[in-house]
C-alpha cells in the first residue's frame, strides 16, 4: 500500500522511515545501525535510498560523477563545497533535482509511518520541504553523520537535528537549526576494545606482523585521496608499518603493491578484527569509520585529508579533542610514536571511548523512539512563516544538488574542458557562483 502524492501518512507509534543515500558507505552505515537499534526496540523500519527516488536514474549518474570528481578533480569539489558553504545553495538545476524527488519520497512512505529520519543532507532538504508545504505532518529528524556540519545539512522544516558531539551541535545551531540534541554517535557493537588474545588472533588472521606497531590507513569505500603518498610517508617515517584498506578501488591496491607497500587490502568484511590488529588509525574523511575506531578504542590521526568535508571534519575532530590533525609531514613520526606508546595515545583512546560512554537509552536511536512514541506530533509552521521560509529555501534547497548535480554535469564537460575553462563551463551549466579564490572535503565508508 502506498501513499499518493500529497497524501499525509497516518502517524503510527511503531514505524519509522530512514532515508539515506549510497554515496560512499558512511550514510548507509549510520542508517543501518539506527535501523538495528530501532528494530531491537520493536519498531518497524523502512529504509530508502534517495538516489533511487530521483527520476531517470539521475541519482546514480550524479553519484558516479561525484566519485569521478573526487578522484580526478578534487579542486573542483573543494570550490563547490566552499561556495555552497558560504551561500548555502545552488542554481536552478540543483533545486529542480531535489524537487523532483519530493512526490516520489512521499509516495514511497508507508501509510503508517510515524516519523522520518534522514542520514543524508539531500534527504533532509526533500523532507524539510515536504514539512514546510504541509504535505508531511509527522516528525522529521536529521541524524548528522559528520563531525562538521555544512549548512546544507540544516534544512528548514526539519524538526530535530541529532548530533554526536557538542562541536557539530554548535555548528548546526550556527547554521540555523532550532532544536539540536546531542545524543552521541552510533557504531556497530562489534567495534569494541579487544584484549591481548583477540589482538594476536586478528594479526594472525590478516597475516600481519606479530609485534610491529601498525597504522591502519583508510580512505573511504572508494579509496580516494592521496593514499599512495600517505602510505609511503607512513612507511618511510619509521614509526609504524602501514596497513592500507583500499575499499573497492582495485587500481589503488595494485599501485600500492607496486610501490612496495606490503600489507594492502581491498574491501574488508571484518573491519572490527582489522581494527583490533592495529595500534592507530590514519583517516582522510572523518566519517563513520572514524567513529567506529573510537568505539574500538583505537586512536585516530587525520592526515592527507581529502578536500571539503575531509578538511572540515579533521578540524572539528581536532577541536573536540577526539582525533589529532597532523598538518605537517615533519610532525608525523613524533605524533605516531606518542599515539602508539605515549600518553597522547592513552588520552585519545579515552576521549574516543567517552563518546560512547552513555547508555543506549541516551543514544540517537532511543531519542528517535521517544519522538515517535511521544504522541505529540510537531506543529507545522503557519502559512506566513512558510512563506518567509520558502524564500530562504530557494537559496538553500540542495544537498546533493550543488555537489551531486554539479558532478553530473562535470562528467559531461570534463571530457572537453580543462582547468579554469572547466570551472567556467560548469558555472554556466549550473548557475552557480563558484568563487575561484578557494580550494580545498568526500565519501566515507568502512571498508574505507
Amino acid at each position: 500500500m502506498v501513499v499518493s502524492p500529497g497524501r499525509v501518512p497516518v502517524a503510527h507509534p511503531d514505524r519509522v522511515a530512514i532515508v539515506s543515500a549510497s554515496v560512499g558507505a558512511g550514510h548507509d552505515g549510520a542508517a543501518a545501525e539506527l535501523q538495528r537499534r530501532l528494530t531491537a526496540e520493536g519498531i518497524a523500519v523502512d529504509r530508502y535510498d534517495l538516489l533511487d527516488l530521483l527520476p531517470a536514474r539521475l541519482g546514480r549518474t550524479a553519484r558516479d560523477a561525484y566519485h569521478l570528481m573526487l578522484a580526478r578533480a578534487p579542486w573542483l569539489y573543494q570550490r563547490i563545497y566552499s561556495s555552497t558553504e558560504r551561500v548555502g545553495g545552488g542554481g536552478r538545476g540543483a533545486r529542480a533535482l531535489l524537487r523532483s524527488a519530493e512526490n516520489r519520497v512521499l509516495k514511497a512512505l508507508h501509510p503508517q509511518t510515524g516519523a522520518v529520519v534522514s542520514t543524508y543532507p539531500g534527504a533532509s532538504r526533500v523532507l524539510g520541504n515536504l514539512r514546510l508545504d504541509g504535505r508531511l505532518r509527522i516528525p522529521v529528524l536529521t541524524y548528522l553523520t559528520d563531525f562538521s556540519v555544512h549548512p546544507l545539512w540544516v534544512a528548514d522544516g526539519v524538526d530535530i537535528h541529532l548530533a554526536a558531539h557538542a562541536v557539530p551541535a554548535a555548528q548546526a545551531r550556527a547554521a540555523g537549526a532550532k532544536d539540536v540534541r546531542v545524543r552521541g554517535p552510533v557504531a556497530d557493537p562489534r567495534f569494541r576494545p579487544c584484549d591481548t588474545r583477540q589482538r594476536i588472533l586478528a594479526r594472525m588472521t590478516f597475516g600481519l606482523p606479530a609485534t610491529a606497531p601498525l597504522a591502519l590507513l583508510v580512505a573511504g569505500s572508494w579509496g580516494v585521496g592521496p593514499v599512495r603518498q600517505v602510505a609511503r610517508e607512513l612507511r618511510d617515517c619509521g614509526a609504524v608499518v602501514p596497513v592500507v584498506v583500499c575499499g573497492r578501488n582495485k587500481t589503488l591496491a595494485a599501485q600500492l603493491r607496486a610501490d612496495g607497500i606490503e600489507h594492502v587490502h581491498g574491501w574488508v568484511e571484518d573491519m572490527p578484527a582489522l581494527m583490533h590488529a592495529a595500534d592507530v588509525l590514519v583517516q582522510n574523511a572523518g566519517g563513520l569509520t572514524t567513529l567506529e575506531s573510537f568505539s574500538a578504542g583505537l586512536p585516530v590521526v587525520s592526515y592527507g585529508c581529502i578536500p571539503g568535508h575531509g578538511l572540515t571534519n579533521a578540524d572539528a575532530l581536532d577541536e573536540a579533542g577526539a582525533a589529532v590533525w597532523v598538518r605537517d609531514r615533519a610532525q608525523l613520526k613524533d605524533v605516531l610514536n606518542n599515539l602508539v606508546n605515549g600518553p597522547l595515545g592513552l588520552r585519545q583512546r579515552a576521549a574516543g571511548l567517552a563518546l560512547f560512554a552513555d547508555s543506549p537509552d541516551a543514544g540517537p536511536a532511543a531519542e528517535i523512539a521517544r519522538v515517535l512514541r511521544s504522541g505529540q506530533p510537531p506543529v507545522a509552521p503557519p502559512p506566513a512563516a512558510r512563506r518567509r521560509l520558502r524564500a530562504r529555501r530557494l537559496a538553500a534547497t540542495t544537498a546533493v544538488a550543488c555537489a551531486v548535480w554539479a558532478c553530473a554535469v562535470a562528467t559531461g564537460v570534463a571530457t572537453s574542458y580543462q582547468g579554469p575553462t572547466l570551472m567556467h563551463a560548469l558555472s554556466q551549466h549550473l548557475d552557480l557562483d563558484l568563487v575561484s579564490s578557494h580550494t580545498g572535503h568526500g565519501p566515507e565508508g568502512h571498508h574505507s
